[in-house]
């Protein structure tokens, strides 16, 4: 067998599994969601999931990456235009948490249940930095740690919304945007 072939293989059974575990995450809880189960609705078997996932932690963490760099790449192309840094970094988050509620797999992440795996993954997750430290203009370098308290906020907004878009926008631009002038 050819390694790109073995390759594309792995690329896709590992994709099939993410896939499943989001359904599960949405359906039953990230808590609730085993391995088996993730197995059963990937049509592999558990042993499969464990060739690509050490645990449940590693397949939570891949699925958040995942859809992380999605929607990372997602707002990057929605807020491109915006010229103003501070306007940038406030409709890139707006943009985030708008797309992360209209997603029935990312917001399963932010119920009362599940909210504490979102806050470990956000603020131990290189990806989800890099996506925060990307808004800054921190392209390819380590995220500033205002990046890490960027993503700190977003997960706060998904957890604990404000009264509605208008209340949240306003936050985000007396809070967070003067802070950009420092950076």
């Amino acid at each position: 067998m050819t390694s790109w072939l073995r390759d594309e293989r792995t690329d896709a059974a590992v994709e099939r599994i993410l896939d499943a575990a989001g359904h599960l995450f949405a359906e039953r809880g990230v808590a609730e969601t085993g391995m088996a189960e993730v197995a059963r609705a990937a049509g592999c078997s558990r042993a499969t999931v464990y060739r690509y996932f050490d645990n449940r932690q590693a397949l939570r963490q891949a699925f958040v990456h995942r859809e992380a760099r999605r929607l990372g790449a997602a707002v990057t192309e929605q807020v491109a235009a915006v010229a103003d840094p501070a306007e940038r970094i406030v409709a890139a988050m707006l943009a985030a948490v708008h797309a992360v509620r209209a997603d029935p797999l990312l917001i399963a992440w932010f119920t009362p249940a599940n909210a504490g795996f979102a806050g470990d993954i956000g603020q131990s997750s290189a990806v989800i930095e890099a996506m925060a430290g990307h808004f800054l203009g921190a392209h390819g370098a380590e995220p500033p740690p205002l990046a890490r308290w960027l993503t700190r906020v977003i997960v706060s907004l998904l957890t604990v919304p404000g009264r509605d878009a208008d209340e949240e926008r306003a936050m985000l631009e007396e809070f967070v945007a003067p802070l950009l002038s420092r950076v």
